[in-house]
């Protein structure tokens, strides 16, 4: 892999560890030789993921909808500021130019472009892999939620497994590069009694 999209909070959170971690994928994808690509800001997880890149000279792109740019928020030290129309362009932009996804804790935004991500890989669209770090159990309550799905016969366990998930960066990134698409269809058909 060439190029990920790290999807996190514009915040920082209440544990430090988040944004330790997030500089550190930052400085690994760079060091890997992986380019960042990336929301645009230079607040929260999402800054600090951009500085941990640029710190070990990372290629860092910023993909920013320019009513964002107006807040000042914009990140002025990238490689490369895309600005976009809108929030659905700047995700559609994200996918375009990356191999695979990490989604870092956040709020709703990093959960609607990590599930959007997963939806359409599960859809055939792509075949990219949709990974979760998992930092601290952050996401823990969320794959339990997965596990109900399954469970409830509304999800595939095929395609529960498209949930790449890990708590360490090289874990990560080693599922990342081993993953394979589903094969199947999305759609269940019922049980015939």
């Amino acid at each position: 892999m060439k190029t990920i999209t790290v999807f996190c909070g514009s915040s920082p959170g209440n544990d430090p560890l988040l944004m330790g971690t997030a500089y550190k994928l930052g400085q690994q994808l760079a060091t890997n030789g992986i380019d960042l690509v990336y929301g645009g800001a230079k607040v929260g997880l999402m800054g600090a993921v951009a500085d941990g890149a640029l710190s070990a000279n990372g290629r860092v792109i910023g993909i920013l909808p320019g009513f964002l740019q107006t807040k000042e928020i914009a990140h002025e030290g990238l490689t490369e500021l895309i600005l976009v129309e809108s929030m659905h362009e700047r995700k559609l932009k994200m996918h375009e130019l990356s191999e695979g996804v990490i989604a870092l804790p956040g709020g709703y935004g990093t959960l609607e472009e990590y599930f959007e991500m997963l939806t359409w890989g599960q859809l055939g669209l792509h075949k990219k892999p949709v990974a979760l770090l998992n930092i601290n159990g952050f996401y823990d309550g969320l794959l339990t939620l997965a596990d109900t799905m399954v469970a409830s016969g509304l999800l595939k366990p095929v395609n529960r497994e498209m949930m790449l998930v890990s708590a360490t960066i090289d874990d990560l990134l080693a599922q990342m590069v081993a993953y394979q698409a589903p094969l199947v269809g999305k759609w269940l058909t019922p049980n015939k009694a």
